[in-house]
């Protein structure tokens, strides 16, 4: 009988994302295909401690969204003693969980930015989704855009800038409005979800929507404001990577643009169209730009990747590129590999098996001069 992979799905987190990642988690726990894998449950509170904990327990209750019980055993990441990576409980007692892959299904700062794939590389632990760098310039909305623009990829305007020059008025509110129109959106940086996005359609409410911001991130971004449909890309790496049908998300009138409320306390607060109602030309155009941007991050594994399709002009923007997206039930990532051929437990099973191949192609790498 063949031994089955384990795996150690890592959910929960410190971001303002973690009830996201609790939802996130439980999908997959669910949809892992238990023929070819055995799942250890392993949290990170908000606190920042990892526990490791029983499947069945957690899951007893209902899949809806994971537990984190504070009862259960605080547990550190080692390198095991036959190269795998292992999960060591703190209390000195004997046990501990030999793993294989780490599967991250956690959202923010602290998560997906190339702090956790930073840690997994030093322990050489294979884990799926893109590595350090990938992760690093897909949590932040600035630099996506700066490296998108250099690949011929069309951005909407926008100004960036740090809470330190904000403060110091080495950017002031007569600067943005002389570069943008109204309507803007106020974003962190360095957020998910559309944790602290904010639409201005005054310029007296601008200092609060930053304020706002800045709560979330030392690094925020005023985007010029589109009158535009929400179209969304899933991407799956490999050799070549798969490109999904295109989904459109419509928010509800009651809601000003697509919101953390919309995706995740309104059950009403949008519908979807999967595939997207445009053009087959214009299908095939955003799925090639998805691509474009994919590979300009340099991304591996996974990545939901959003534009904004203008309404007048018919031109696609990029607007962020996800590279550890959504999982819930209702997530979209998910949902358009579903509608373009790929179930979810094969996704999942793909995802294991590129993160396995990434970790053998590294671990194959020379790590010293001459010899």
């Amino acid at each position: 009988m063949t031994e089955k992979t384990r795996v150690a799905v890592l959910y929960g987190g410190r971001s303002g994302e973690h009830e996201v990642s609790l939802r996130s988690a439980a999908s997959v726990i669910r949809h892992l295909d238990r023929g070819r894998f055995e799942v250890i449950p392993v949290s990170i509170d908000k606190a920042g401690r990892w526990q490791r904990h029983d499947l069945r327990r957690i899951t007893q209750t209902g899949d809806e969204s994971l537990a984190i019980p504070p009862e259960s055993p605080e547990v550190r990441l080692a390198r095991g003693s036959d190269g795998r990576a292992a999960v060591v409980a703190l209390d000195g007692t004997p046990a501990r969980a030999e793993i294989d892959v780490v599967f991250p299904v956690l959202h923010g700062p602290l998560c997906e930015d190339g702090t956790l794939q930073g840690l997994l590389e030093l322990t050489e632990t294979a884990y799926v989704g893109s590595g350090v760098m990938a992760s690093a310039v897909g949590m932040d909305k600035d630099v996506t855009k700066r490296l998108a623009g250099l690949a011929g990829i069309p951005i909407a305007p926008y100004r960036a800038f740090t809470r330190r020059a904000w403060d110091r008025g080495e950017v002031s509110p007569d600067d943005i409005a002389a570069a943008l129109t109204l309507p803007v959106f106020v974003k962190p940086c360095n957020m998910g979800s559309s944790v602290g996005i904010q639409k201005v359609k005054d310029w007296a409410d601008l200092t609060a929507a930053l304020a706002d911001a800045f709560q979330y991130d030392v690094k925020v971004l005023v985007e010029q404001g589109i009158d535009a449909r929400e179209i969304e890309v899933a991407v799956l790496g490999g050799d070549p990577p798969f490109v999904s049908v295109a989904s459109e998300l419509n928010p509800q009138p009651h809601h000003d643009f697509y919101s953390y409320a919309a995706k995740y306390i309104d059950p009403d607060g949008a519908s979807v169209d999967l595939p997207a109602d445009i053009a087959p030309e214009q299908m095939e155009h955003v799925r090639a730009l998805a691509l474009r941007a994919f590979e300009a991050l340099e991304c591996s594994g996974m990545a939901r990747v959003d534009f904004f399709l203008d309404r007048r002009s018919g031109d696609f923007f990029l607007n962020e590129v996800n590279t550890l997206p959504g999982f819930t039930s209702i997530s979209m990532y998910p949902k358009m590999m579903e509608a373009s051929g790929v179930p979810y437990p094969e996704l999942l099973t793909r995802l294991v098996d590129l993160a396995l191949e990434r970790h053998r192609t590294r671990r194959g790498l020379k790590r010293e001069f001459g010899g």
